[in-house]
């Protein structure tokens, strides 16, 4: 049974225990519900937590434990011998889940039987063939202990999935039958419910902080691997970047990091001061008709998929300033550039610092204006000595969130500013970012081991303290101008 299936079932016992027990709750009292300690709604919502949540935990851990459990099971299977030269094991692995969930189609397509597959054999019969046939294609030809492996994984996976279905339901329909055999008037149905509640927005508060914490958990243990097996002095001070899988790796940070910077900069350079002056334009001067067309107009952008943004870059601003610009003045032939990144990124974040700021600005108290316009002071003047200096720890809130938004950025530099790592002041030159180089590091089938790949989380982690950073000396900024204005 899928998981989906077994969530839909548990999801509807739920329900039927809400109605159940409200049911059971209202033929206990009398008319106006003297009888009962809490509302007979309360009743209901006990049956339908203790019936959902519980089986729901128990699924979840199942599904994150089970495939560990496997895959440990199945790597003992694999041989030494079938690892190809240069590879590791885990590229086995891949092939290993790929055969196991083809041998389902396979079944189905050849009408073997389960005795009939488990007598197959990869070293008597064509399986890649086979598989090819239903759709799952292999690197190499199956070898005989791979085969066996993958028929372990699919028996393996198929008997905890069984299990992990007649577990969950069995614990769904016991908590179901128990606590709805359990209601009584004296119950106090009202306080389990909402202490049941509130453990469950502590967990969900829970989930952001853990969340957290094994991200910086997982790229700092392999943060320290990667540098077990490469200098950090070379990867931080070298002006070179250069991956080669085969060894002789030249693995500096430095171009990349300067191209993040560099075109972060050109778009909050872009976006900042736009989306200041239309914050300003919308929350003092327009009035509330073009306010109310413009400000949702605005934030259409934010809701364009950055593919997009990517094939805008791509197509119309890179080969317009190269055609008109950069070549006229012989400063680049290229339609891929900082430049055309950074003003496509720009437009992008202009909601993210318009929405906020104008929500900022419509914020500072409204005698605040009263009393500078009562000074004397002229409308512009007001705005400029008065209402942005209120707002400023909001509008650097905005102009974090816009600067960490491009930080991250990785389609539109794939798309506008190509993937050469270079340090150089030419902005219409193509250069990379350490987020392009994450993903180009961890993509294909590499070894996971390998310096070359573990240099991602090195990548990841050093751009986490930027960003960390960058919350530091706002927070900052923001504490020490609020203190004037409260």
């Amino acid at each position: 049974m899928s998981s989906f299936s077994i969530i839909m079932i548990v999801l509807g016992l739920g329900g039927l225990g809400f109605f159940l027990g409200r049911s059971r709750a209202l033929s206990m009292s009398d008319t106006n519900h003297q009888k009962l300690h809490s509302l007979p709604g309360y009743y209901g919502q006990i049956v339908a937590l203790y019936t959902i949540v519980p089986a729901l935990l128990i699924l979840m851990t199942w599904l994150f434990v089970q495939p560990i459990l496997i895959e440990t099971r199945v790597s003992g299977m694999i041989p030494d011998s079938v690892i190809p030269e240069g590879g590791a094991k885990s590229l086995v692995l891949a092939d290993v889940r790929r055969i196991s969930g083809g041998l389902d189609a396979l079944i189905a397509a050849s009408g073997l039987s389960e005795d009939e597959l488990a007598q197959l054999n990869a070293d008597q019969t064509d399986i890649r063939k086979q598989l090819a046939e239903v759709g799952v294609a292999i690197g190499t030809d199956v070898q005989g202990p791979v085969f066996e492996a993958a028929k372990t994984f699919r028996a393996t996976e198929n008997v905890g999935r069984f299990w992990m279905s007649g577990v969950t339901l069995a614990m769904a329909v016991l908590l179901f039958v128990v606590t709805l055999l359990r209601i009584t008037p004296d119950l106090r149905a009202r306080n389990t419910s909402e202490t049941f509640v509130l453990s469950l927005l502590i967990g969900a508060s829970l989930v952001a902080i853990l969340t957290t914490v094994g991200i910086v958990g997982s790229l700092l243990f392999e943060t320290l691997n990667f540098f077990k097996m490469y200098p950090a002095k070379d990867f931080f001070f070298s002006t070179v970047w250069n991956p080669q899988f085969r060894g002789g790796s030249d693995l500096g940070i430095l171009p990349l990091l300067w191209g993040t910077l560099y075109v972060s900069l050109l778009a909050l350079l872009v976006a900042v001061p736009t989306g200041l002056m239309i914050a300003i334009y919308l929350a003092e001067y327009a009035g509330k008709g073009l306010r109310s067309f413009a400000k949702p107009a605005i934030e259409v952008l934010a809701g364009i998929p950055t593919i997009v943004y990517g094939l805008f870059a791509l197509i119309t601003v890179g080969p317009f300033l190269r055609d008109y610009i950069a070549s006229p003045l012989g400063l680049g032939s290229s339609s891929s550039s900082v430049l055309t990144a950074g003003l496509v990124m720009g437009i992008m974040l202009i909601p993210f610092v318009s929405s906020l700021s104008d929500d900022i600005i419509n914020a500072v108290p409204q005698a605040m204006r009263d009393g500078s316009y009562g000074l004397g002071a002229t409308k512009s003047e007001t705005i400029k000595q008065v209402i942005l200096p209120a707002a400023l720890p909001g509008v650097v809130g905005a102009v974090l969130l816009a600067a960490s938004r491009a930080i991250g950025e990785t389609m539109i530099v794939v798309m506008g500013a190509g993937a050469a790592a270079k340090l150089g002041l030419n902005p219409f030159e193509a250069m990379t970012t350490v987020t392009v180089k994450i993903v180009s590091q961890l993509t294909g089938d590499t070894e996971f081991a390998s310096p070359e790949t573990l240099v991602a989380f090195a990548l990841g982690l050093t751009l986490f303290v930027i960003t960390l950073g960058l919350n530091v000396i706002a927070l900052h900024v923001v504490r020490k101008y609020r203190e004037q204005y409260e």
